[in-house]
């Protein structure tokens, strides 16, 4: 099956369905993105923080594709916002990948709270990659409005991607505007809310009349958003379900029942980014 691509503002395009490997445990990883890649994916996400990117790139290697045809993200980890830290550790993530280039870097926190506030030279040297060429794009996470503002006002540069939590109880519309208003498309993790999806009784009627499970329901209505979405499973019965959402639409009131399900604040199941500070242990 063909993944579409979404274009992105510096010329370069992103399936909009990827493979997360958040929680996976590095010895187990290039064993699931083997069968990942198996099923059919080609967009893998990960970050210095998951502690797996090693695994993520050998199993890129051992597939046998040619390296073009894998997108490949990973994320600044929050120990590394100095200029010199950014690009010291992207070199260090490129050797663990086993890679020349990556297709995306982001910042994986903005961490207001943290370096005094600067964020605006972590950004800048991650602009600073693209020109060197290591990376292809460079993007941000968790960024709220304010956030965003701040790093184009500062340096004129927009990040192509910013990967918020969305899903259908905090669907972030205020940093989904912000970003479609910086030409940044929204990636959404923890898209099916950690499960919580799977006993929602909207959700579950509409899985019923679309003949579809409640977390396929879930995937069509982010991408039906514009949003690229990248589950994360070690299940390869889940990885094929996760991928079976492009031969299906959502009805316009189906999708609106799904809206209204928004929460706010109050359905966050991760940290706010204007006061998470973790610094993860060396």
């Amino acid at each position: 099956m063909s993944i579409p691509r979404l274009d992105l503002h510096d010329g370069t395009s992103i399936p909009q369905l990827g493979f997360g490997v958040f929680l996976v445990p590095p010895a187990d990883t290039q064993q699931v993105v083997e069968e990942a890649i198996e099923v059919g994916y080609r967009h893998i996400d990960t970050a210095q923080m998951y502690g797996n990117e090693e695994g993520v790139g050998a199993a890129i290697a051992a597939s046998g594709l040619p390296r073009d045809d894998f997108y490949v993200t990973t994320k600044l980890n929050n120990s590394f916002h100095r200029p010199d830290d950014v690009r010291r550790s992207f070199d260090e993530s490129l050797a663990r990948l086993g890679l020349e280039q990556v297709d995306l870097f982001l910042i994986h926190w903005p961490l207001p709270t943290r370096y005094d506030g600067d964020y605006v030279s972590t950004w800048r040297a991650m602009t600073e990659l693209v020109d060197a060429g290591g990376t292809r794009s460079a993007g941000v996470s968790n960024f709220h409005p304010d956030h965003l503002d701040r790093i184009v006002t500062e340096t004129g540069v927009a990040p192509v991607i910013n990967q918020i939590e969305v899903h259908p109880y905090l669907t972030n519309e205020a940093a989904r505007a912000a970003s479609h208003r910086h030409g940044a498309v929204v990636e959404a993790w923890s898209p099916i809310a950690r499960g919580r999806v799977v006993d929602d009784a909207v959700i579950g009627r509409i899985a019923g009349e679309v003949g579809r499970t409640p977390s396929q329901v879930t995937l069509r209505w982010h991408l039906q958003r514009g949003d690229i979405v990248f589950p994360k499973s070690v299940h390869r019965a889940r990885m094929e379900e996760n991928f079976e959402v492009f031969d299906f639409e959502l009805s316009p009131a189906q999708a609106a029942a799904i809206d209204a399900l928004d929460e706010g604040e109050a359905g966050r199941v991760g940290p706010n980014p204007d006061v998470f500070d973790r610094i993860p242990e060396a």
